[in-house]
């Protein structure tokens, strides 16, 4: 079994999920806002969902197809957030970046912090040559996250995401690692 790794900023851990977990997982991914403004948190939030998106894990890791991490204060131990590479292509060397922070965590660059150590991880370790990341079109703040992590816009896909019976946008943002800069 390959060891999922974990990674250190100046305010956060970010390290593999544990099924301990699941509880804190539904009480912030539960909140109606998070899943309103990310494309696969659902809602309502099920006991028991938690447990098993944390279950698949090390599956996703061992395959290569998604590296997940909780994203915890390091003065607290507290866990506040999420930011995996959801969708890895080994064929094509890039990946996808996805995130969401508890709302209570909001606005205080938490996850710009996290989104910058998983690019670095990306290009300094698995030697990715792409990295992108989507926002919902009515979610400008994750587009703020994607433009202080380096990435810059690449285009919309319009009308791309049905959520609740409503179309939004995806705004598409990348990074090559070529353009990289270590932060």
């Amino acid at each position: 079994m390959k060891t999922r790794p974990t990674l250190k900023t100046d305010r956060l851990i970010l390290r593999p999920f544990e099924i301990s977990d699941g509880p804190r997982v539904m009480k912030l991914a539960g909140d109606p806002e998070i899943a309103a403004t990310t494309l696969a948190v659902p809602h309502p939030y099920l006991e028991g969902m938690a447990e098993t998106w944390i279950s698949r894990h090390q599956e996703n890791f061992e395959k290569g197809t998604g590296l997940q991490f909780a994203i915890v204060l390091k003065s607290t131990d507290e866990l506040i957030g999420c930011i995996d590479f959801c969708a890895m292509s080994k064929a094509h060397n890039k990946a996808e970046i996805g995130y969401w922070v508890g709302r209570p965590f909001w606005g205080q660059g938490y996850c710009s912090e996290a989104c910058q150590a998983l690019i670095k991880y990306g290009f300094e370790e698995l030697k990715l040559n792409r990295i992108v990341a989507r926002h919902m079109s009515g979610n400008p703040a994750s587009g703020k996250v994607m433009i202080k992590s380096g990435m810059k816009q690449e285009g919309v896909l319009r009308q791309d995401i049905c959520k609740n019976s409503v179309y939004y946008d995806s705004v598409i943002y990348g990074i090559l690692h070529s353009e990289y800069q270590p932060k």
